[in-house]
């Protein structure tokens, strides 16, 4: 894993559209049964990031991420022209990570060597379950058998790869758990993004929920869940990096580890959220969420910011709390100090430690523990009050 300092630049980029809308989704998506047109998507994109460009200056780019929504539903060309863009308007540093989510329905083997030669050099798939009952109860299009026949494709196509999985999903049990999980580790190569779900609001998941004909695991159910996954991700070999990501030591997410270690990154697309420097001042910017709203502001007005604001020192030292405290390696101290001109309450990184939450290393980096994790919110909220 790279150095917590090492200055990052990320660009993410946001394709809005599905095949269809997963019932616990609250992300940005949308179904468009007419088709999309692709080429004046396209033409937005590349003046959109002209426009970012043009307000950060001149950026080395570490780290691409194309997310959604289903990226995989572009052509190839898209992909490839998209970036081209970010080639013209800033400089990429050599070997630059530039990952692709993909669901499984829309992997075919021509479309992945298609985004190869593009310049994609990592994929991410949203396999989400290894059951059957279990993806058709999340509302996913593809069946195990499909998800494993994708992450094969992806093998074929690409040295690195990752893909999803959702667990404390409605009556799964901590043994039905393990045996997932260690059948996702058999195919894995260096990466697994493994989520809890959660129920999200104005989602179909959240309606069903309130009438009760949902469930989710109770509290000790998902603290066994959590648990298991920690110790079967550890004896095979990908350990947690992040709360909800596992890799093998040196196969982390690069641009994932942009937003942890509060570096900048530039949101591009209809919804994508950004933090960039401008004039010294770091930016907390947001796009227009609505696709064809986006697609015009764009149009007429060379981008679709609705939000651009700038953080104080204290916002910023909030985030890289609530970010960096994610990540097993933790926090420098002295980079809060350096953010929000005060810090750290001792008495209170104290009484984190004496549970045993918290813990401070020989280095003086600040560490959340196992035990810790599934308390973070609460310890990040202490910390930072």
């Amino acid at each position: 894993m790279t150095s917590a300092n090492e200055p990052a630049f990320g660009i993410y980029v946001h394709w809005p559209f599905c095949l269809s809308k997963c019932p616990y989704c609250d992300f940005n998506s949308h179904v468009r049964h007419g088709g999309v047109d692709e080429a004046r998507f396209l033409r937005a994109f590349e003046t959109e990031i002209a426009t970012t460009a043009a307000r950060t200056g001149p950026r080395t780019v570490t780290s691409v991420f194309l997310g959604g929504g289903t990226p995989s539903l572009m052509q190839p060309a898209t992909v490839g022209g998209i970036l081209d863009a970010i080639g013209r308007n800033w400089s990429v540093a050599p070997g630059a990570e530039v990952t692709l989510e993909a669901n499984p329905t829309s992997v075919e083997a021509t479309r992945f060597r298609g985004y190869r030669a593009a310049g994609v050099n990592r994929v991410s798939l949203g396999v989400q379950a290894l059951d059957d009952a279990a993806l058709k109860e999340l509302g996913r299009l593809h069946t195990a058998q499909e998800a494993l026949d994708a992450v094969a494709v992806a093998r074929a196509n690409f040295d690195r790869y990752s893909f999803d999985l959702i667990y404390a999903r409605p009556r799964q049990s901590p043994q039905a758990w393990a045996e997932e999980l260690q059948r996702a580790i058999a195919e894995a190569a260096e990466h697994l993004s493994l989520y809890q779900l959660t129920i999200e609001d104005d989602t179909p998941f959240a309606a069903l929920h309130a009438a009760g004909r949902i469930a989710t695991p109770d509290d000790d159910t998902a603290r066994a869940l959590f648990d298991v996954t920690q110790e079967i991700c550890d004896r095979g070999g990908l350990p947690a990096y992040e709360v909800s990501n596992h890799a093998r030591p040196g196969a982390e997410c690069r641009h994932n580890l942009v937003y942890w270690r509060a570096h900048e990154y530039a949101g591009i697309g209809p919804g994508a959220h950004g933090r960039i420097d401008v004039g010294g001042v770091r930016r907390a910017t947001a796009t227009e969420r609505r696709p064809e709203a986006w697609l015009s502001r764009v149009e007429t007005g060379g981008h679709g910011l609705v939000v651009d604001d700038a953080l104080t020192g204290e916002e910023r030292g909030d985030e890289f709390l609530l970010m960096g405290l994610r990540l097993a390696e933790g926090i420098d101290p002295a980079r809060y100090t350096s953010l929000t001109g005060r810090t750290l309450d001792p008495g209170r990184v104290a009484a984190l430690a004496s549970y045993g939450f918290v813990e401070r290393g020989r280095d003086g980096v600040l560490r959340v523990t196992r035990a810790g994790f599934p308390v973070l919110d609460a310890v990040v909220a202490d910390l930072a009050a």
